[in-house]
């Protein structure tokens, strides 16, 4: 016996993830932790023509580009998905993304909502993850801590970051970054049962199913 075509649509077990959060709401650091102790995730580096903020690396947090640079790749199609934020331009390499899957990585995309939309127009299995701050009073408080931003800058995160939250039903899991140990757990479980979703195992252990199926 072997297992119905029509039962498995996927046709890889390689589970691309898309993250969004407002800015401040602790996505960076929380992906960061669970990159560390999940080492089949692989986060996909993003292009910015943003400047580089102090202990970024250029190739590890982003490559960072300048502006005619960006549009060059656009103008090729190379990015699954670009957008400005604030006053830069970000985008994702679809081939970076599509190798990583094809190795049989589960690959992270950090990006916002409009680019979340272009992703899942690209990529329908994309699994889409929301991360939300407890309260705009403690988002306001931790874009405060950064002592990057001038109030002005902050002032408008914080209207960009409520435009952001009003996209959080287009999501499948909604984390709520109250306590960090408690978010980046949740974050882990999120992973975990995607990976064992019956289509994405099905796939994985083709092999061993098909053996079990059609013994005596």
């Amino acid at each position: 016996m072997t297992i119905d075509p029509e039962l498995r649509p996927m046709t890889q077990s390689s589970i691309l993830f898309i993250v969004s959060a407002p800015s401040g709401a602790g996505k960076t650091s929380l992906l960061r932790a669970l990159l560390e102790r999940d080492p089949q995730l692989r986060l996909s580096v993003s292009h910015t023509t943003r400047p580089m903020r102090p202990g970024e690396r250029d190739g590890v947090d982003y490559h960072f580009v300048d502006v005619d640079t960006f549009q060059k790749l656009v103008a090729e199609g190379a990015f699954i998905e670009h957008a400005q934020v604030f006053d830069n331009y970000y985008g994702t390499a679809e081939q970076a993304v599509r190798d990583q899957l094809a190795a049989g990585h589960d690959v992270v995309v950090e990006i916002d909502w409009q680019g979340a939309r272009q992703v899942r127009a690209r990529f329908p299995d994309a699994v889409s993850i929301f991360i939300a701050p407890p309260s705009i009073e403690a988002l306001r408080e931790r874009l405060g801590a950064r002592g990057q931003d001038s109030e002005e800058v902050i002032a408008r995160r914080m209207r960009d970051a409520r435009a952001e939250l009003s996209h959080y039903p287009e999501y499948d899991y909604l984390v709520i970054n109250d306590d960090f140990d408690t978010a980046l757990e949740q974050l882990g479980q999120v992973v975990g049962a995607e990976r064992l979703r019956t289509t994405r195992q099905a796939i994985r252990h083709a092999a061993a199913l098909s053996a079990m199926l059609d013994g005596d």
